[in-house]
């Protein structure tokens, strides 16, 4: 304590109140190949709808990853998902060349000053769906409208024509709003321009032609396409006439031009208001408004990669500046977005890498989808690194879908799993469910290791981890129309025997998870998953309260203060039916001085797991009448 060196009192606190702090068992990990979202980087999911909305829906390439993780957020909402980088993959751009651009972090790196040689703008995710896109850009006034543009040359035009003949069809474009000076005032949008012939459609309604016979000589007024989704027309910003300066506010309005995003061609997706193009402009809230920014932080679909051609001084502070626009609207339709080839063993395991860092990435429960050997392999490495976190998986999806025979499905899934090296940090499933795609509206087999990380998952919030997620109690599987291998009962014998957990359909009780074998081969109490994620919590727990004991004195108060931490929880765990008896050694008998002179600190936990119940024997006695029953108990 801290010496004095006059009379007074010095007040001082100690904590003593650690305790083991509660950890997370329920989080899962996939990497996926997806049609959009962003790359090499975890996303963490809490629904199927974020799932769509992140990563996109299903295709025909897509669908064994985007399913082996839908399934497992049917029993969980915590899951870490990375879209994997395959080959060919490329964002749409505005001059259709394409640019790979992996996530917001690759962009700030290289792109977000304007070096990316593109076009003015970029889809914000790789993939085909960002040929969909369509960037309106109105910058100046003139664009938003112009009055008197043309006059009509049309003598014969009637109610219902979708063509009128004007003076000059310089100047328009298709999509701009025209009105004729009509009395009530209608608007039309322009489908076609062929020199002085203008087609059009109703606006907003798309559909017919004039509502009246239009007066030849008639003023045609012009106005921007989205000029209605907007306040005003642009003009100069307060932040920018308090600094002496004019002309920065621009309209930005990303569409979906082909449908292919929200399912309906010219669906608009997001507008932006009074936007600058001063590079230090703040709104009267003192949010920053200066365009590519605002883009970044808030657009879902496109990136800002240079200015419009013709402008000047977009880009520069504001003080006394005029930002001259260009006089026309600028539509910049996306092209060049590619999904690419599939993705590769070697993709997904750099993109399964970002799970393997136990401090800072929180998983426990990692998803194979699709079945491939050395895959597998990869996960196991990455799950006996952590220590922390479980591998589920699936045999090939060839061993056992549109094969006919069960004795060869059965081998199949066999074979494959015997090539799987010994761990107690995987689990092994017998195969695929058949299950309905919503979005494609067909029916799939899609692997079920998803479904088996989310039993474990929903486990955890009924009971515990170290409960077993399998059978009729806890071990339900969702979604399964049927079963691409249902094994029977001497088939389910041969599985279980070599590590494999069968999947089963039993008439009127569902498909259940009947087995809760680890992948470990030596008969061992590892060799059960609730055993092995009984001692993950066990490990990740008391190994987080230890860090509290780093750089403290290795004496008796430090060694006390330990057990008294430590102790109640494994009591709390075998109240809780985790284990049945434990001991904590943590004082001079294994902390000896030459422990002591190592800066080192030593604590040996000994419990005793509890054990599933597997095979159940009932044995029943027929007796004679008038004989007493304790005369033949144990005969």
């Amino acid at each position: 304590m801290a010496f004095q060196v006059s009379p007074g009192v010095l007040v001082q606190e100690k904590d003593l109140t650690n305790v083991v702090p509660a950890v997370a068992t329920s989080i899962g990990a996939i990497a996926i190949q997806s049609t959009q979202g962003p790359l090499d980087e975890v996303v963490t999911i809490g629904s199927e709808k974020e799932l769509v909305e992140q990563f996109g829906k299903p295709d025909s390439n897509t669908f064994e990853y985007f399913y082996a993780a839908q399934s497992f957020l049917q029993y969980s909402s915590s899951l870490k998902v990375v879209r994997a980088t395959n080959t060919g993959l490329l964002n749409a751009t505005a001059n259709g060349s394409g640019l790979l651009i992996n996530n917001t972090t690759s962009y700030q790196n290289d792109y977000s000053g304007g070096a990316g040689s593109v076009g003015a703008w970029a889809a914000r995710t790789a993939g085909a769906h960002g040929n969909n896109l369509r960037v309106s850009v109105c910058p100046s006034s003139t664009v938003y409208e112009e009055t008197a543009k043309t006059t009509t040359q049309d003598t014969d035009s009637a109610v219902g024509d979708t063509s009128i003949v004007v003076q000059s069809g310089t100047g328009f474009s298709v999509g701009d709003i025209i009105n004729f000076g009509e009395t009530g005032g209608y608007e039309y949008r322009i489908t076609n321009i062929s020199n002085q012939t203008i087609t059009f459609v109703r606006h907003p309604s798309g559909v017919g032609g004039l509502h009246t016979a239009v007066t030849n000589g008639s003023n045609v007024r012009r106005r921007w396409q989205y000029y209605d989704q907007v306040s005003a027309a642009p003009g100069t910003s307060p932040y920018v006439s308090d600094r002496g300066g004019s002309g920065d506010e621009l309209h930005i309005v990303v569409v979906d031009e082909d449908g292919g995003i929200t399912g309906k061609a010219g669906d608009i997706l997001e507008v932006y208001d009074s936007l600058s193009k001063a590079s230090d402009a703040k709104t009267p809230q003192g949010d920053t408004n200066y365009y590519p920014d605002v883009i970044y932080n808030q657009s879902q679909y496109i990136y800002w990669m240079d200015h419009i051609t013709g402008g000047s001084n977009w880009g520069s502070a504001a003080l006394n500046l005029t930002f001259a626009s260009v006089t026309s609207v600028n539509n910049a339709p996306l092209s060049g977005g590619s999904n690419g080839s599939a993705v590769s063993t070697a993709q997904l395991k750099t993109a399964y890498e970002k799970f393997a860092d136990a401090e800072t990435i929180d998983c426990n429960l990692i998803i194979a989808g699709k079945g491939d050997a050395t895959h597998i392999d990869n996960l196991i490495t990455i799950a006996e690194n952590r220590k922390d976190a479980v591998v589920f998986c699936s045999p090939e999806r060839s061993d056992v879908v549109n094969v006919t025979s069960s004795v060869t499905q059965t081998s199949n899934v066999k074979g494959f799993f015997d090539g799987i090296r010994s761990s107690s940090y995987v689990v092994f499933d017998s195969g695929y469910k058949y299950a309905y795609d919503k979005y494609n509206d067909v029916f799939r087999f899609v692997p079920l290791n998803g479904d088996v990380a989310g039993l474990a998952a929903r486990t955890d919030l009924t009971n515990d981890s170290w409960f077993s997620p399998a059978g009729l109690n806890r071990g339900v599987l969702r979604g399964v129309v049927k079963l691409a291998y249902n094994p029977t009962k001497a088939e389910r014998d041969e599985l279980y025997r070599a590590r494999i957990n069968p999947v089963v359909t039993f008439p009127g009780q569902g498909t259940i998870l009947f087995g809760d074998k680890t992948g470990l081969s030596a008969p061992s109490a590892f060799d059960r998953i609730n055993v092995r994620r009984l001692f993950i919590t066990l490990e990740k727990a008391i190994s987080t309260a230890s860090k509290f004991q780093l750089f403290e004195f290795n004496d008796e108060f430090t060694r006390a203060n330990f057990r008294n931490i430590v102790e109640p929880f494994l009591r709390d765990v075998q109240g809780r039916r985790g284990i049945t008896d434990f001991l904590v050694v943590c004082d001079d008998s294994n902390n000896t001085a030459d422990v002591i002179n190592r800066n080192e600190f030593k604590a040996d936990i000994f419990v005793k797991p509890a054990r599933s119940i597997n095979f159940i024997t009932l044995q029943f006695v027929a007796t004679r009448s008038g004989v007493a029953f304790n005369e033949v108990v144990g005969a």
